[in-house]
């Protein structure tokens, strides 16, 4: 007797490919080289800001000027990213009246913001037929 296959492997099978992409990151406009930078990718507006639910999230040494860090296996959809600079590399942003950010920080699309930024604000499509690039102006 022949084995019949799955329906998950049916289904696999037939599914169009979806193909992961890079996603290079590139905060500009760094003050200096103390601390490090975070840099938080989301792909859910209802985790956005919320760094321990993020898609992907790295760390690098802050460099005076601008630093890349490039995410992986990133698949296509909209997506949001929100850096900062930890410059006493507390492992926080630091906030005056825990909302008024006291050390650089950044935001995809680079809105100008008045109160928490929104994810819509921030949203980019990560399309499936190329790399992603964007670039962050650092506010401080």
């Amino acid at each position: 007797m022949k084995a019949l296959p799955t329906l998950g492997l049916a289904l696999a099978l037939a599914a169009p490919t979806v193909y992961a992409q890079e996603l290079k990151v590139t905060l500009s406009g760094l003050q200096h080289d103390n601390g490090q930078v975070a840099v938080a990718v989301y792909a859910d507006p209802k985790t956005f800001r919320k760094e321990n639910q993020a898609f992907a999230a790295q760390k690098a040494k802050a460099e005076k000027g601008a630093v890349s860090l490039v995410f992986s296996d990133v698949p296509p959809g909209r997506y949001a990213v929100l850096a900062y600079h930890d410059e006493n590399d507390n492992g926080e942003l630091d906030r005056r009246f825990g909302m008024i950010p006291t050390e650089g920080y950044g935001l995809s699309n680079n809105p100008k913001v008045m109160g928490p930024p929104s994810f819509e604000d921030s949203a980019f499509e990560v399309k499936a037929d190329q790399a992603a690039e964007i670039t962050l102006e650092m506010r401080y």
